[in-house]
């Protein structure tokens, strides 16, 4: 297991690490998704539960964090489920249009819960951390450059 703090990635595909892997795979960058899967090189066979399809959800949230809950709009998501030959299903729901990205996620997800999925991790979900990690850390940078520090000027009394 990985012992991130951020993620927290294993075989056991407890409900925890379903979930880091998932919201992981929801949110990548889809052209290095696909150049990972592709380089993954085992497509498994499976078969379609629910196809790759577009639809929306509504997003609620809560003023303050802890206030009551409000619509505060729509947002586009693309989701489809499959299921290996052994029986193992798969899910993939992704922000935006992107069947194919979907696809890749439930391809993944099922994958993490077979004997594959340390290689898995080590192909496709750890480079796909250090890309997230990379551009988080881009962005804190960026924002430290516009970063005012402030100060005041005691004045003497005369």
């Amino acid at each position: 297991m990985n012992s991130d703090k951020n993620m927290t990635v294993s075989s056991t595909g407890d409900e925890a690490d379903r979930k880091a892997w998932m919201g992981l795979l929801a949110t990548a960058d889809i052209r290095l998704l696909s150049e990972l899967w592709q380089g993954y090189g085992h497509d498994p066979d499976h078969t379609w539960l629910r196809p790759p399809e577009v639809g929306g959800v509504m997003v609620r949230g809560r003023m303050g964090a802890s206030g009551a809950p409000f619509n505060l709009g729509e947002m586009t998501v693309t989701r489809c489920a499959l299921t290996l030959p052994d029986g193992t299903v798969g899910h993939g729901y992704v922000q935006g249009r992107s069947k194919g990205q979907a696809e890749t996620a439930a391809k993944v997800d099922a994958l993490m819960q077979t004997d594959a999925a340390e290689d898995v991790r080590r192909q496709i979900l750890s480079p796909l951390e250090a890309a997230k990690q990379a551009r988080k850390m881009s962005r804190a940078a960026k924002a430290a450059a516009t970063k005012v520090d402030f100060f005041t000027m005691v004045r003497g009394e005369d």
